[in-house]
């Protein structure tokens, strides 16, 4: 099996080997240091790499091309087109020149784009981003592209990403460079942990909910949920395990790096994690890899939910975004065996922790959706208070260095499980802590808020953009500095102690920790519709045009496609439980007390001593529950219209935050209830135990 790995690993992508191989040395040498070095390529270049991927792309069984961009959607777009070019003796060639390779051209007005764009200005561009592989899928050479208007805004998410690295990375080299080191590019690596859920086919194609949002819109509690604990970890059911073999054999094939897989903690969830890599391509496997998921999950009979809260009462889904800072072999948030004494490693540290302060609402909200909603502050994520978690040591060395007093270093301790059988080993600094939205663990933050069905380039962008802001006021101070060390020193310690409040190591989940966060001045963005806002506040705007990672426009064209999008997610939930009330569950309710009457009067009639007392009771019961059904569907019929007759699309999201989502939650109570008192052969909706566990 082995061997097998090895052979078949990036057998679908045009990497770095295979151009060594194919490409002539000095086309190799050119885009080696595009990849390297972020340098640009010329269309010779472009045609003699456009040349040999053809021929390659032919010898996988491709026949087709695409430019495979993010569009603002949140997922993945491609038009595919033909190799082939007919000739005029009838037969064909098949071809491919630098100027299909380097762009492409489809519709900018029929993606979202927050009014960049009129119905009438359709055409757009996108343009090959070469530091990411191209790759062959189901028989398609698919091009990792940008996505612009005409006018050359960016209608993508990838380009916003690609403009934030571009950003910390100059900023970085000039902090690099003060330390002596010259670098050519510092990058920001990035490790997503997708979680998601596994039901069966059959159970997924029989709830309209699950097939319109993604996620259970109706549903009563399983007896059984996950409070014994059992799931997470636990050993593979056999059809997972298959599912998870084929889905590891596919993303390797396409060069992701898949590494780790488990049970997760809800029944029939698990989790994927894969080896770190830069930013943008980080981006590009994971979205690569939810594709596989959901495409590889049909082969086994099963379907991949993605949605972050597939089912109530079982914890939901998120994307942990590990990121780090490296440079030509260097980690730059590696803390060394001596931290304290480490001032490239504290000026790093330092410049996040302000970037995580000043921006905890830009980073609040790259993660702000409808969906995410369901989850953050649930105890299963982190609360929607963006603090840090950098344990204990790093806590001590960051009050030493605040309050200028002296550090004492831990001793190292072992940890001795009292059998000589079992080894002793070192005991790590610090806990770690899995309430905290933003923790530092080792040599990287673990951004612990990021939805299960996200693009994590948004999370990715702020975070690169918000600390490419503060090292360059860090280089712009250090640079005019007499006594080198003594400044950085006296940076650090001002910082630390300006920006002390975002740290926090205690547990998120407490009762105690709002109360606390609201005194240091931290915000709490409960909900997207409070969130979004803040993305147009001139602070957030001013940051994104400084650097060039969106202009005024690009940012404001998102905060319309954002409140927009919350308010279709809804308007579609909503819309479907009125649907699915009044054509399945209504009637299953009137079916089922219909059969019920039915007994009640067939035991009358063989005499009227024999007792209907339970007959009684559930056709009161269920008399009331559609009753309720009936009244809140009227209810939410109104709030829906109300939402709809809204002016503008703020208010819009308001209504559906405080009236159309409690009449929806009304809803769903009622119809829940009633689920517990009918008859599982009459209700038409699959069981949460079913579902769940495969029974």
């Amino acid at each position: 099996m082995a061997a097998n790995v090895m052979e078949i690993y990036g057998s679908k992508v045009f990497n770095e080997h295979v151009m060594k191989e194919r490409l002539p040395s000095a086309t190799y040498k050119s885009i080696k240091d595009t990849l390297e070095n972020g340098q640009p390529l010329d269309l010779e270049i472009a045609n003699v790499v456009a040349s040999v991927m053809k021929r390659w792309a032919m010898e996988q069984g491709a026949t087709h091309y695409t430019h495979w961009f993010q569009p603002l959607t949140g997922i993945t777009s491609e038009k595919h087109d033909g190799f082939v070019s007919p000739m005029p003796d009838g037969t064909a060639i098949m071809e491919f020149n630098g100027k299909e390779l380097i762009k492409g051209e489809p519709d900018a007005s029929s993606f979202p784009n927050g009014g960049l764009r009129a119905t009438c200005e359709a055409r757009g561009y996108t343009a090959w981003d070469p530091t990411s592989y191209a790759f062959v899928k189901d028989d398609v050479l698919c091009i990792p592209t940008a996505f612009c208007s005409y006018t050359g805004e960016a209608l993508d998410k990838k380009t916003p990403l690609l403009r934030s690295m571009d950003a910390i990375s100059h900023q970085a080299c000039r902090i690099l460079k003060l330390f002596g080191k010259d670098v050519p590019r510092v990058t920001t690596t990035v490790g997503p942990e997708q979680e998601y859920f596994l039901i069966r086919k059959e159970d997924y194609e029989a709830r309209e909910d699950l097939i319109l949002t993604g996620r259970t819109l109706f549903g009563a509690p399983s007896a059984k949920g996950q409070e014994l604990e059992e799931h997470y970890f636990g050993a593979l059911r056999p059809e997972v395990s298959e599912y998870m073999k084929d889905l590891d054999n596919e993303l390797w094939k396409l060069g992701v790096s898949a590494k780790t897989k488990h049970n997760e903690v809800a029944p029939c969830q698990h989790e994927l994690a894969p080896i770190y890599d830069a930013s943008n391509i980080a981006a590009d496997h994971n979205l690569l890899t939810m594709e596989m998921m959901k495409k590889i999950a049909e082969k086994h009979g099963l379907v991949c939910l993605l949605h972050e809260k597939p089912f109530e009462g079982v914890n939901g889904s998120g994307k942990h975004d590990n990121w780090s800072i490296s440079a030509p072999g260097m980690n730059l948030l590696e803390p060394g065996k001596t931290p304290m004494e480490n001032l490239q490693f504290l000026i790093f540290l330092a410049a996040v922790i302000k970037a995580v302060d000043e921006y905890q609402d830009l980073l609040r909200l790259s993660v702000a959706s409808a969906g995410n909603d369901h989850r953050l502050g649930a105890d299963e994520a982190p609360p929607a208070i963006i603090s840090m978690f950098v344990g204990d040591e790093l806590s001590a060395i960051i009050d030493a260095i605040a309050d200028d007093h002296e550090y004492n270093a831990p001793a190292k301790a072992k940890i001795d499980l009292g059998t000589a059988v079992l080894p002793k080993f070192s005991k790590d600094t610090t806990d770690r802590n899995r309430t905290s939205p933003f923790a530092f663990t080792n040599n990287k933050f673990e951004f612990r808020m990021p939805g299960s069905s996200m693009n994590i380039s948004d999370a990715n962008t702020v975070l690169n953009t918000a600390v490419a802001k503060e090292l360059k006021g860090y280089a712009d101070e250090l640079e005019k500095a007499e006594d080198f060390d003594k400044a950085v020193i006296a940076l650090v310690r001002r910082t630390l102690r300006d920006h002390k409040r975002i740290i926090f190591n205690g547990n998120g989940y407490s009762e105690e920790w709002p109360i606390e966060a609201e005194k240091r001045g931290l915000y709490n963005l409960k909900s997207t519709v409070d969130a979004l806002p803040c993305m147009i506040s001139p602070k957030n705007i001013a940051l994104f045009s400084e650097f060039g990672v969106m202009s005024e426009a690009e940012v404001r064209s998102r905060y319309e496609v954002e409140l927009e999008h919350y308010c279709k997610v809804l308007h579609i939930e909503s819309l479907t439980m009125l649907e699915m009330t009044r054509k399945q569950l209504l009637p299953a309710v009137n079916a089922y007390m219909a059969e019920v009457a039915g007994t009640a009067a067939t035991k009358l009639s063989v005499s009227e001593k024999i007792s209907i007392r339970s007959e009684t009771k559930t056709l009161e019961a269920l008399s009331a529950q559609a009753d309720a059904m009936s009244d809140c569907v009227d209810a939410l019929d109104e709030a829906v219209a109300k939402a709809q007759s809204q002016g503008d699309n703020l208010s819009m999201a308001r209504c559906y935050h405080d009236t159309v989502i409690p009449a929806m939650e009304a809803l769903r109570a009622a119809a829940d209830k009633a689920e517990t008192l009918c008859s599982e052969e009459i209700w038409p909706l699959p069981s949460y135990s079913r579902m769940l566990y495969y029974v």
